[in-house]
This record gives structure tokens, C-alpha cells and sequence, in this order.
């Protein structure tokens, strides 16, 4: 079932690496593995990865600047590994891109089932059927068959998060989606993140589909009630 899978572990400490692997592989998934950020990017280019799991706290380059480089050229899964437990810690990491965040210690079963659900959520693994659909308003297009989000017919590169998100809001224009129902979007049932990583998912979102992003057109803030796709003048 998951024998296509390729999953990137990042981590310094070698025994962590060798029993995210040994799990990893025993459900079935093909694992690369660095215990630096430039191994890891190497790694990366060489192999069709499907996911990263990223300790942030890495030698020389830190797993921070190593999600930058990713995010810069894919819209790969991110899940960031990492001791730092402050909440503000938590929406740094999201803001770079991640898509999940665990923090030390964890299970490796906890690690499986994070990777097992962030691949069902973006579709990789399984998952039924497509909606064959595109949206399009004003000079945004979002094609939920291709899963891509354009823009001026420019393919913008998202997050899943931010990618689901969109298609949310793109579905039913007319409709004001509540934060709740943004983060079921987002994130499914297995959301246990800060509240606040809505607004830096919202964020990131403005920043890439907006000409202004402090003035939006297309992703428009309802206040006290969500977020609605906008209308293009």
C-alpha cells in the first residue's frame, strides 16, 4: 500500500534516524535518510520524496533553513521534528511551510500514523475519489483534479495546508467559512496544532495569491464569523 512512498527522515542523532527507518520501513514505506541539512537537500533532488520529516535542531544548517530550500522549489509534506515546545516556536516552523509539528519525545508509532496522515490529506496515499472541478475568479484558477492553484495562468507553489484551504474556499465562494471549518480542511481530524496556525496559514496564502496582501481581494476576512473566497473587481 505504501510501497511507492519515499519518506525523508532528518534527524543529527543516529539512533533516532535508525528507528524512524526501522519503523518507517516496517509499514511498508522506502525511507532516505541525513543527518545534515546539506545531505538532506542532496538527498532530496535525488529521490521522488513524498515526505520530509525534519529535526529543526541540526548541525550547521538548521532544519529552519533546510524547509526554506524545500518550500522554494516543492510543495512536498513537511513534518518538523523538534524539542522546542513554545508556542511561538510552534508558528515559526509553520510559517516556513511545515505542514505538522511533533515535538520530542514522541513515539515512533505517533511518527507513523503523522506520515500516514498528512499523505491521506494531500492525497498521495489512497484517498477516494477526485472532484474533477476548476474555480476560477478573477486571475485565480484552482483545478481540485490537478490539485494546482494558479495565478494569470502562473502556477503558484503552496503547501498541502494551504493548498486544501484553498480548494475550501474556492468550492463555495459565496459561502464565509468559520475558523473551525478551515481547520477541519486543513488538518482533518488530527489536528491537535495552535488555533493560531490558521492565521499563519492565511498569512502565507495572501503573500502568494495577493497583489496586496494587506489589502486581499481573494481571500477576504469576514470579521467574527471566517474567511470567504473574494470577488475580483
Amino acid at each position: 500500500m505504501t510501497g511507492g512512498t519515499t519518506v525523508l527522515v532528518v534527524d543529527d542523532e543516529k539512533k533516532i534516524r535508525e528507528i524512524l527507518v526501522s519503523y518507517l520501513e516496517a509499514y511498508g514505506y522506502r525511507v532516505v535518510s541525513a543527518g545534515g541539512g546539506e545531505e538532506a537537500l542532496a538527498l532530496f533532488a535525488k529521490h521522488p520524496v513524498s515526505v520530509v520529516l525534519l529535526d529543526l535542531m541540526l548541525p550547521g544548517m538548521t532544519g529552519e533553513e533546510v524547509c526554506r530550500r524545500i518550500r522554494e522549489i516543492s510543495s512536498v509534506p513537511v513534518i518538523m521534528i523538534t524539542a522546542k515546545i513554545e508556542e511561538k516556536d510552534v508558528v515559526h516552523g509553520l510559517s516556513l511551510g511545515a505542514d505538522d509539528y511533533v515535538t520530542k519525545p514522541f513515539g515512533p508509532r505517533e511518527i507513523v500514523a503523522r506520515v500516514a496522515a498528512v499523505l491521506r490529506r494531500t492525497g498521495i496515499a489512497g484517498g477516494g475519489a477526485k472532484r474533477e472541478a476548476v474555480y476560477t475568479r478573477g486571475e485565480i484558477t484552482v483545478d481540485t483534479e490537478n490539485r494546482r492553484v494558479a495565478k494569470n495562468g502562473r502556477p503558484l507553489v503552496l503547501t498541502p495546508s494551504e493548498y486544501r484551504i484553498m480548494a475550501l474556499l474556492a468550492s463555495r465562494p459565496e459561502k464565509v467559512f468559520s475558523r473551525d471549518e478551515i481547520i477541519d480542511a486543513a488538518k482533518n481530524d488530527d489536528f491537535d496544532g495552535v488555533d493560531r496556525a490558521i492565521d499563519v496559514h492565511i498569512s502565507n496564502l495572501r503573500q502568494k495569491v495577493e497583489d496586496n496582501p494587506k489589502k486581499p481581494r481573494f481571500i477576504v476576512t469576514v470579521y467574527g464569523m471566517g474567511y470567504r473566497f473574494g470577488d475580483a473587481p
